[in-house]
């Protein structure tokens, strides 16, 4: 016979046998008292016709008071539970125990996955930081079912309060059930994707202008930038494929034709957040290509006035050693002739000293041929 919860569903894949009652006559002296268990639930409501009617605080009041509301719904808000919480929702509500292992464990994709009657449906939230510029994510796990949404947050974001918060408000859209809820939530978190992709597009225009003002260190705000642009693609290329899954299962699982046409203006939003998104990641490669081509054509540019100075240096260093060569000659049959020893002839002779300056004449005149000649002068 199958496992059946309290409410006469079948739970074929958790177990109640984990739970052992305590013996009626504890030993005083072996029982010790039990720690107080975190409680993770920031809000928690029952919902009839779209009104709320009850607002529990733990999980067994929450169990208690939909047990008491007909046709009431249960939209539990859990951050960072604890595996008890989790195991206690599963029993509770037939929950498949790969979602709750999955909701235990995150780090998970965008994804949706129908396990009988339950949708398994996990969401990425961005949020665009000014200061720093960058991007933060936030993992969201849904379990929606016939009379119950559950959402555990494993991150600061996305806020639900305002999306409970604008649900109480609709009240015609809430008394659409678990649907309405989950498509609430996710056009919450695709309307936060906007921000993101005007700090991103901002962020562009701000690297443009540094590629092109010369700035040493754009590349590698073009590379941190390309990552958070492909970890948000990651968030939200995956959700067209649930939004896909939700509107091939509207017939079949009863979703209003309102509902419908607000599923449609969602996924066209997504549409144009990815198309953006698409274009950031071919702008962003452009970029960085262009940013090459500057510093190439900058290092070319210090390559020539490097070697145009090199080349002035070497016409200067010819010029020097040319007229230092034309005057050593002069220089060395002076200082021959200049030692003034007794056994030098050429001393006594009348011929010697214009004989001397002629020489002195005709081999610097010389060496200044070859020189101018061969370009050095």
């Amino acid at each position: 016979m199958a496992n059946l919860n309290r409410r006469g569903i079948p739970m074929p894949f958790v177990s109640r046998a984990r739970r052992v009652d305590p013996p009626s006559s504890p030993d005083p002296v072996l029982t010790e008292p039990r720690p107080a268990t975190r409680n993770s639930m920031v809000d928690s409501a029952i919902y009839a016709d779209g009104v709320r009617v009850a607002s529990p605080h733990t999980l067994a009041e929450t169990y208690r008071a939909l047990d008491g509301t007909p046709g009431g719904v249960a939209w539990i808000g859990l951050y960072r539970p604890s595996e008890q919480e989790l195991m206690s929702l599963a029993e509770e509500f037939s929950l498949h125990p790969l979602a709750i292992e999955d909701a235990i464990v995150a780090h998970q994709r965008p994804k949706l996955e129908r396990y009988d009657s339950v949708l398994f449906v996990v969401l990425k939230a961005a949020n665009y930081l000014d200061v720093p510029e960058e991007v933060d994510f936030g993992e969201l796990h849904l379990f929606v079912g016939p009379n119950f949404v559950i959402t555990v947050r494993h991150s600061e974001s996305p806020d639900l309060s305002t999306v409970r918060h604008r649900m109480e408000r609709e009240r015609d859209l809430l008394a659409l059930g678990p649907q309405a809820i989950l498509y609430a939530i996710i056009d919450a978190v695709v309307d936060a994707y906007s921000p993101v992709v005007a700090g991103l597009a901002n962020d562009i225009d701000e690297i443009e202008t540094q590629v092109f003002g010369g700035d040493a260190l754009v590349s590698r705000r073009i590379y941190e930038l390309s990552r958070e642009v492909i970890d948000f693609q990651r968030a939200t290329h995956p959700l067209s494929s649930v939004m896909v899954a939700l509107e091939r299962g509207t017939a079949k699982y009863g979703v209003t034709e309102e509902l419908e046409r607000r599923l449609r203006d969602v996924a066209d939003h997504l549409t144009l957040v990815n198309e953006r998104v698409d274009g950031f990641r071919y702008l962003l490669r452009d970029i960085l290509t262009v940013n090459s081509t500057l510093v190439s054509e900058r290092q070319n540019e210090e390559m020539t006035r490097l070697a145009h100075s090199t080349h002035r240096q070497g016409e200067e260093v010819k010029k020097i050693s040319s007229w230092a060569a034309i005057l050593f000659a002069p220089s060395l049959i002076a200082g021959i002739y200049g030692m003034n020893f007794h056994n030098m002839p050429e001393l006594a002779w009348p011929l010697g000293y214009p004989l001397a300056v002629l020489a002195m004449l005709g081999l610097s005149t010389l060496l200044y041929g070859i020189f101018k000649r061969r370009g050095w002068l």
